[in-house]
């Protein structure tokens, strides 16, 4: 068998939550291998919401295991608040969740050294979440991380305090006392004394070495499915640099961050929205600053699931699809949020970027870093409410040319067609 690979092709908040609960039961594992709690996956089902932040999306099926890889990073304070949540809604994520002993840990002195770094950028902020994912990330690549199979070494504790000394002088060294931060309303002490409550009560999470787990899964015919978060267009290398997240978003961060060599690698799924969004700062070719950008982000409820921040709202952009087909080797594509482009008479369509009096069908360098013009292609709307169509046959001849459109400039068929936010409101092609 092998791993099969779900992510993102945009900035990310394109609805991968959704579609890995729905496809969970075909699974018999479901695995992380990325990211931290600055990803937020949200469900809806049964007429409740929630959202996931490091869990993975296949909790709410008992049948399903659900792994948190190695190139995850957790923060046990989050992570303690999402196991109550859980358990709020009758589930026992102590049934069916593992955790890599490789993943690493996020302190609260990381989250104090991101919010110095991005005050410290002044107008060229990022757009961090204040999570701590960039801090932990960089003690990740300097060899200096703490990570969750050492919670329960005797050198825990020491390490810890050695590694907070250190963030402090770093955080001192800008003029601001990190004594006085405060981290979620709470003193850095008091949000430190429930870091370690949540510390105790993680440890009731089973831990494993992921990549033994998932290889001998695949031994034994067992269907794994790799969940990523965040986006193609925010990977540290391919995205739109330094405007990106710490890790690789991409089909290649499968094998980094749960331990599978490339030729395990099934089919990949790509996941985006019937147009874009992004969340903070950075380049955004055909963000639309106006009465339709509006409309999208009200229909679309477009508010961070992790920061609460309002969407920036736009276009589809074709090119910039291609290059998260190309770059991650996807073999099906699966369309979010199509019945938000309901109210519009016409959908407009990126296929190319004017620069320097030269018209490009690729997402170049200079693309990536905002200096390109947007050029359009106009096609009808359906201007009918698709929500409750529960077969392809019934869309609007419109938006099946819509479909046909996007296949045909991308060259990868649209499997799946979200028509709303329950698990109920999809399409299988």
């Amino acid at each position: 068998m092998k791993v099969d690979v779900l992510l993102g092709l945009q900035w990310g908040d394109e609805g991968k939550g959704k579609i890995v609960d729905v496809l969970s039961a075909n699974y018999d594992i479901i695995a992380r291998f990325q990211g931290g709690p600055n990803a937020g996956h949200t469900l809806e089902m049964d007429g409740f919401k929630h959202v996931l932040h490091t869990i993975p999306s296949g909790i709410f099926h008992p049948n399903t295991l659900n792994v948190i890889g190695n190139g995850v990073i957790i923060d046990p304070f989050i992570l303690r608040k999402e196991i109550g949540l859980l358990q709020e809604k009758g589930v026992n994520p102590f049934e069916n969740l593992v955790v890599s002993k490789r993943a690493h840990l996020i302190l609260p002195s990381h989250r104090l050294l991101d919010a110095v770094n991005e005050m410290s950028r002044g107008e060229s902020k990022i757009g961090s979440t204040l999570k701590g994912i960039g801090p932990t990330y960089t003690d990740k690549t300097a060899r200096n991380g703490i990570r969750i199979g050492d919670i329960f070494m005797p050198y825990f504790e020491e390490r810890y305090q050695l590694l907070k000394e250190l963030h402090f002088r770093m955080a001192s060294s800008t003029g601001i006392d990190p004594a006085q931060f405060t981290l979620d309303g709470k003193s850095f002490g008091d949000y430190e004394k429930e870091w370690f409550q949540a510390i105790e009560a993680i440890k009731a999470i089973k831990q494993v070495d992921s990549e033994y787990l998932i290889n001998e899964a695949l031994d034994n015919g067992k269907r794994v499915l790799a969940e990523g978060a965040q986006g193609t267009l925010l990977d540290v290398d391919f995205g739109s640099y330094p405007f990106v997240t710490s890790s690789n978003t991409i089909t290649a961060g499968v094998c980094s961050g749960l331990g599978v060599a490339p030729n395990r690698i099934g089919k990949i799924m790509g996941v985006f929205k019937a147009y874009c969004t992004r969340v903070g700062s950075g380049p955004f070719p055909t963000e639309q600053e106006n009465e339709d950008g509006e409309l999208m982000r009200d229909a679309g409820r477009e508010f961070g699931s992790t920061t609460g921040r309002a969407r920036r709202c736009g276009w589809l952009d074709i090119p910039a699809l291609k290059y998260s087909v190309m770059i991650n080797g996807v073999t099906e594509l699966i369309i979010m949020k199509a019945d938000v482009l309901s109210p519009f008479d016409k959908i407009k369509v990126c296929t190319a970027y004017e620069f320097n009096n030269e018209i490009t069908e690729k997402l170049s360098y200079e693309a990536g870093q905002g200096v390109v013009v947007p050029l359009y292609e106009d096609l009808a709307g359906w201007k009918v409410d698709i929500t409750e169509i529960k077969a392809e046959n019934e869309l609007p001849a419109s938006f099946r040319d819509y479909i046909k459109y996007i296949e045909n400039k991308t060259g990868v068929g649209i499997s799946m067609i979200s028509v709303g936010p329950d698990r109920t409101q999809t399409i299988e092609r």
